[in-house]
């Protein structure tokens, strides 16, 4: 269990003063202009040896990812890009840091674009999100007042940052499809390479980062990169933000340590699955777009809530949502309806996702019935291969393993839709001749 004093978001439920005055008296703004003299290499070697990985999904490390930037200017500006566009269902934890810490967003913000020599921020927020743009907005204009961002600003680190209202899409969470939708341009994925830190926002070197990576920064570079490394498993180290929704007695926000049991995680802080943890059926782990681990002593019972702990269930901890299922669930009808969003969002650039995604949610909505053949449950899994990895971005991956989830899992109660189904027919039939 995470230890209150290694709490990085210790205003999550905005119990306290989220402006300048309350942030600083939680320990924000303390000591940055050390941080910042510490020198592009000093940071990003820290944040290197703290193991931090990206919270925003892909789970990638934050350091190496800072470190691809150009060390030598050759006249094109750098850019930092934060990724503020949560829209994956199930995941409410950035906009709580929005909402009620956002000085740690703008406090590593900075930190972040003196370790890419990037004087100029862009953070790009979902469209549905209007308080937390009101509330953000008001406190980069305190660190502006306060000259803590700016030009020749107290840290001596000339930094502009600006926040960009998005319009609300799925596909716009993507890195490169943000910069398109930030350049004022359709949103839809680019092909890489090249690669944003060469090739970015407006054909400059760009690192797009999400907000809780950024957030957890300062605090790294305050507690020292051994502080964070300390808590978690070896390369799943640190706190994470999880947001756990669904068949829990209480949903909630809360940060943790990574690695955390799941069952631990619900029942420690969201009072157990509804009617017990035996009426588990089924958790999505990181948002809708990762697979589902269904209950049992191989699966949920001893899944270890970090990278490695959910990939070994042949699942991932993407953003860390955690949507709780209990055997009350139509768990065909759940994924469908999951089919169904991923069908709404894509943005129609790549033939198999704009595709596939109309073909997997109509075979799926028979299923859900029965009105389907058992031969159908293969075809299915085979489109779900031919989408996933055969596309710009991932997109199509993210629609594909849900469903893959339930094909593994759950192939048994489609199955016996089927034959529900058929048998009705049949015996509807044989009414039918009867009467004639």
């Amino acid at each position: 269990m995470l230890a209150d004093k290694d709490r990085i978001f210790t205003n999550l439920y905005g119990l306290h003063d989220w402006g300048l005055k309350g942030a600083r008296a939680r320990g924000a703004w303390d000591g940055t202009k050390a941080i910042l003299d510490k020198g592009r290499d000093g940071i990003v070697n820290d944040v290197k040896a703290s193991g931090l990985r990206g919270r925003g999904g892909a789970g990638f490390p934050t350091g190496l990812k800072w470190s691809f930037m150009p060390k030598k200017s050759d006249g094109r500006p750098h850019y930092l890009v934060v990724n503020a566009d949560e829209s994956e269902p199930g995941t409410c934890k950035d906009r709580e840091i929005m909402r009620h810490d956002p000085h740690l967003l703008i406090e590593g913000c900075l930190i972040a674009g003196c370790a890419m020599a990037a004087n100029t921020g862009y953070i790009y927020i979902r469209g549905e999100f209007i308080r937390e743009r009101e509330r953000l907005q008001a406190a980069i204009d305190q660190a502006y007042q306060a000259k803590l961002i700016g030009k020749n600003n107290v840290h001596g680190w000339d930094f502009d940052l600006y926040l960009h209202h998005g319009a609300g899409a799925y596909i716009c969470g993507e890195e490169t499809a943000l910069l398109e939708s930030l350049e004022g341009k359709k949103g839809q994925p680019r092909l890489k390479p090249p690669f944003p830190a060469n090739v970015g926002l407006y054909g400059c070197p760009t690192t797009v980062q999400n907000v809780e990576s950024i957030a957890a920064v300062p605090d790294i570079m305050r507690r020292g990169a051994a502080w964070f490394a300390g808590i978690g498993r070896p390369n799943n180290t640190g706190t994470k933000l999880f947001c756990i929704s669904g068949h829990v007695m209480k949903p909630c926000n809360v940060e943790e340590a990574m690695g955390i049991p799941l069952p631990e995680l619900l029942e420690r802080h969201a009072g157990g699955v509804r009617g017990g943890w035996d009426n588990l059926l089924a958790v999505i782990p990181g948002g809708s777009s990762m697979p589902l681990v269904p209950a049992g002593s191989d699966q949920a019972d001893t899944l270890l809530m970090d990278f490695d702990g959910c990939r070994d269930k042949k699942s991932a901890l993407g953003t860390a949502a955690v949507i709780v299922m209990d055997k009350s669930t139509d768990i065909v009808r759940a994924m469908t309806r999951i089919s169904y969003f991923y069908k709404h969002e894509s943005c129609g650039q790549c033939t198999p996702c704009r595709e596939g995604m109309g073909w997997m949610w109509r075979v799926l909505t028979r299923m859900v019935e029965g009105r389907a053949q058992k031969r159908e449950i293969d075809m299915l899994m085979q489109v779900t291969t031919q989408i996933e990895g055969h596309t710009i971005c991932a997109f199509g991956d993210g629609a594909a393993w849900p469903v893959q989830g339930l094909l593994r899992h759950f192939r048994p109660e489609i199955e016996r839709r089927i034959d529900e189904y058929s048998r009705n027919a049949d015996a509807h039939g044989a009414v039918r001749e009867a009467a004639e």
